[in-house]
């Protein structure tokens, strides 16, 4: 008896345009279709709505959203005082924490990029702050910061300095607001220098050593110009988080006194979840994506003009 093989149909000749080619390409785009789908949903999804939001008047509570083209533009940018004032205190709040914050995370990634006995613990303590929840750190420090109360006023008056109240009166609230905020976040840029200097080859500060640079002209003259692209990542980032700042100015101060610490991203929740007028909200919003996106097409340039 012949018993033949039963003749399989090849992939082929099931499905004649599934190719190579083609299955390559579905499998690639199965791959990345979960990042796909959740910068739809998660980006542009949102960016489409509040473009359009900022040219509505709706106030959450309405079903239906009114069309009123840039009248919202108009108002925030000619006819409100108090945004220029809040612009105003967004501006003094980066001026104040980008370079404090950049400054001391330098000092502290040269202080701790070498090994020496304990270092990993003098890394996880100034990290630690990052991974802190944040409304938990401004909680903290509303209680430290308080009038006579307050633990820091307490150890000032031992030796015989009274403190103001700090989150009362708006020069110091700004103040102590930038200064926390730089405590909470400095740990993260700290990690990118030393990053940055364990990557520096030593050969180049032997050389210069050599030479008979000094430790100062080592680090101006042959590391600092090598940390540059590290620097500019840094500065931009942080300039951008400085400008997208709530948490600490909704738990420590509300955006007082006086509106002192009333900055644009808290400005931003006050008029659509405070006041429900989402649609304001919506064009303050595109303003500040504005603001940021040209501070860091600036920074960008003046680093790329730095580097001919």
């Amino acid at each position: 008896m012949d018993i033949s093989r039963p003749e399989t149909t090849t992939r082929d000749d099931r499905a004649p345009w599934l190719t190579l080619k083609t299955r390559e390409m579905l499998e690639a785009w199965l791959f990345v279709s979960p990042t796909v789908i959740g910068f739809l949903i998660f980006f542009l999804g949102p960016l489409v709505a509040v473009v359009y939001f900022s040219m509505t008047e709706w106030n959450l509570l309405s079903q239906k959203a009114t069309f009123v083209g840039l009248d919202n533009f108009n108002d925030a940018l000619f006819k409100n005082p108090d945004f220029w004032h809040v612009v105003r205190n967004s501006v003094v709040f980066a001026i104040g924490l980008v370079p404090l914050n950049m400054a001391l995370a330098l000092t502290l990634a040269l202080a701790l990029s070498r090994p020496f006995f304990g270092v990993v613990f003098f890394r996880t303590v100034f990290f630690a702050p990052v991974i802190t929840s944040a409304i938990a750190w401004a909680i903290v420090w509303k209680f430290l910061l308080q009038g006579e109360g307050g633990v820091i006023n307490q150890m000032l008056a031992l030796v015989g300095i009274t403190g103001p109240n700090w989150l009362r009166e708006p020069n110091w609230a700004m103040a102590a607001v930038i200064v926390t905020r730089v405590i909470k976040m400095v740990g993260l840029n700290m990690i990118l220098y030393i990053a940055a200097l364990q990557a520096v080859p030593r050969d180049y500060e032997e050389a210069a050593r050599l030479e008979g640079a000094s430790r100062w002209q080592v680090f101006t003259m042959v590391i600092w110009p090598l940390l540059a692209p590290t620097t500019l990542v840094i500065l931009v980032i942080t300039t951008i988080g400085s400008f997208k700042v709530f948490d600490h100015i909704y738990q420590m101060t509300g955006g007082g006194p006086e509106n002192g610490t009333l900055v644009l991203a808290f400005y931003i929740y006050q008029q659509g979840f405070k006041f429900f007028n989402v649609g304001y909200a919506a064009a303050l919003a595109m303003i500040m994506f504005v603001i940021v996106m040209a501070l860091t097409l600036i920074q960008v340039r003046i680093r790329r003009r730095g580097m001919q």
